[in-house]
C-alpha cells in the first residue's frame, strides 16, 4: 500500500492527511488512492503485455462510478454479473465490446439488456442457459456472443467459500457437456459461441491452480480443432491474490512469467478479470476508537463501525492489518477490535496486539479497497459509510454517507394498519 504511509507521525493517502478527511466526512469512511489503483492496473498490463489481453475490471470488487470510469479511461473493460453492474458500465460509457457478462443465474431482464447494449459476450454457466439466451436473442431478432465458462475441476488453495473452479461449487460447466455443446453449436444459431472462459477462485496466491486450469484448458482446445472447431478468445478470470497478512505470494510478473508461455500456445485473444489485484490494496476503512472493555477475561476496543461496513473478517475469518491513524508509543496489549453491532461475529480482528488508544483516536483497517464497501449492509439501521477518492492533493467524496431518510425511502406503512 505505498499510497498510504506516515509523515511526521500522521498517515497520509497521496499527499493528503487522514485526519483532514475523518475531521470533514466524520467517521467511518472508506478511502481510496486514484494513484495506487491505476498504477495497479497498469502493472498487469505490462506484465502480460506479450499475449495483449482485454483486461476487464471484475466490478464486484468495487462498483463505484469513479472507480470504474478511472480504470475504463485507461483502457479498461468491464467484467460484470447483474443488470446494475451493466447499467453502472453504461452509465460512465464504458464501451459495450470491453464488456463480458458473467454469473451463474442470470436472469432475462438481465439477458436482454445485455444483447440490447451489445456487450462483447456472455460468459455462459451452463446448457440451460445457453438456450435461455439464444431464445430471447431469436425474439430480439439480434444474434450475440459468448464463451463457455468451462470447469476444469481444479482446486485453488484459498477459501473455500471463494474456490469456484471445482466440480463440488455450482460455477461452470463440465468438459463433457462443453464438448457436445460446441458440437452441436448449430441448436443455438443467435448465438455466436466464439470461446473459453475459466474462473478458479479469488484471492489465490500461487501459480500453480492456474497451470493446472490452463493445462486442461489447452488439452480442450486441442481436442475442439481436431474437430474442426474454431475459437476466437480465451477468458482467463481473475482471481490473483494480494498481500493481506503473508507477504510470500505471487504477484502479476510470478503469474506472467509462468501462464504466458501457456497462453501463447492457446493462441486466441486473451481476455483476463482482474478485480482484487487491481483495487484491493488501493484502500483503507477509517473507523474511529468508541471505548476500551476490560471484562476481567479480555479486552476489546469498540469502535463506530462494524460487520455491516466491513464484513470480509466475520464472513471469512479474513485478515486485516490494522494500524492508528496517528502513530503512538502506547504499550500494545491484546485485544479484540469489535464493533456496536448486535452479533458475536462482529468483529475486526481477534487477539490482535494492538496500542491502547483513547476515545475519539482513529484507526485504519488496510485493503479495503474490494469486497468491503461493495459487501456492505444496513443491519441495525445503520447507514453505509462514504467513499473519498484521493488524487494528488485532491479530494471528493464519490458516495456520501446514506442518511435515515435513505434507509427509509422506500419503506411505507399500508392502511390496513
Amino acid at each position: 500500500m505505498s499510497e498510504f504511509s506516515y509523515k511526521k507521525g500522521e498517515l497520509y493517502c497521496e499527499s493528503i492527511k487522514v485526519k483532514t478527511l475523518a475531521d470533514k466526512f466524520g467517521t467511518p469512511f472508506y478511502l481510496y488512492s486514484y494513484n495506487a489503483l491505476i498504477n495497479n492496473f497498469l502493472k498487469i498490463q505490462a506484465a502480460f503485455k506479450p499475449v495483449d489481453p482485454l483486461i476487464c475490471f471484475a466490478m464486484k470488487a468495487n462498483d463505484n462510478l469513479a472507480v470504474v470510469k478511472a480504470l475504463t479511461d485507461k483502457g479498461a473493460g468491464c467484467d460484470i454479473v447483474s443488470l446494475g453492474e451493466l447499467q453502472k458500465a453504461k452509465k460512465i460509457k464504458a464501451d459495450p465490446q470491453k464488456i463480458v457478462f458473467a454469473s451463474v443465474g442470470k436472469t432475462e431482464e438481465e439477458i436482454i439488456a445485455a444483447i440490447k447494449t451489445g456487450i462483447l459476450f456472455f460468459n455462459v454457466e451452463s446448457e440451460e442457459e445457453l438456450l435461455k439466451i439464444n431464445s430471447l436473442a431469436k425474439k430480439l431478432n439480434k444474434k450475440t456472443s459468448a464463451t463457455l465458462r468451462i470447469n476444469p475441476d481444479v482446486a485453488a488453495a484459498t477459501h473455500q467459500r471463494i474456490t469456484t473452479g471445482t466440480l463440488k461449487n455450482k460455477f461452470g460447466i463440465d468438459l463433457q457437456t462443453a464438448h457436445r455443446i460446441f458440437k452441436n453449436a448449430d441448436k443455438y444459431p443467435y448465438v455466436m459461441l466464439k470461446g473459453l472462459h475459466i474462473h478458479i477462485g479469488s484471492q489465490i496466491t500461487t501459480t500453480k491452480p492456474y497451470v493446472d486450469a490452463l493445462k486442461k484448458a489447452l488439452s480442450f482446445i486441442n481436442t475442439l480443432k481436431k474437430d474442426g472447431i474454431a475459437l476466437e478468445y480465451f477468458d482467463l478470470g481473475g482471481g490473483f491474490g494480494i498481500i493481506y497478512k503473508d507477504k510470500n505470494i505471487a504477484g502479476p510478473k510470478d503469474f506472467a512469467k509462468v501462464l504466458i508461455p501457456l497462453l501463447k500456445k492457446i493462441d486466441l485473444k486473451i481476455v483476463m478479470e482482474p478485480g482484487r489485484s487491481i483495487c484491493g490494496d488501493t484502500g483503507i476503512f477509517v473507523t474511529k476508537a468508541l471505548y476500551l472493555k476490560d471484562n476481567g477475561a479480555k479486552r476489546f476496543l469498540i469502535v463506530d463501525s462494524g460487520m455491516n461496513d466491513l464484513m470480509r473478517p466475520s464472513l471469512y475469518d479474513a485478515y486485516h492489518e490494522i494500524i492508528p491513524v496517528k502513530q503512538t508509543h502506547s504499550r500494545k496489549i491484546k485485544m479484540d477490535i469489535v464493533g456496536p453491532i448486535c452479533e458475536s461475529g462482529d468483529f475486526f480482528a481477534k487477539d490482535r496486539m494492538f496500542p491502547k488508544l483513547k476515545e475519539g483516536e482513529l484507526i485504519a483497517i488496510k485493503n479495503a479497497g474490494a469486497y468491503c464497501h461493495v459487501m456492505a449492509s444496513n443491519y441495525n439501521v445503520r447507514g453505509r459509510a462514504p467513499e473519498i477518492l484521493v488524487k494528488g492533493n485532491k479530494y471528493a467524496a464519490i458516495k456520501k454517507r446514506e442518511t435515515f431518510k435513505d434507509l427509509v425511502k422506500l419503506e411505507s406503512i399500508p392502511d390496513f394498519l
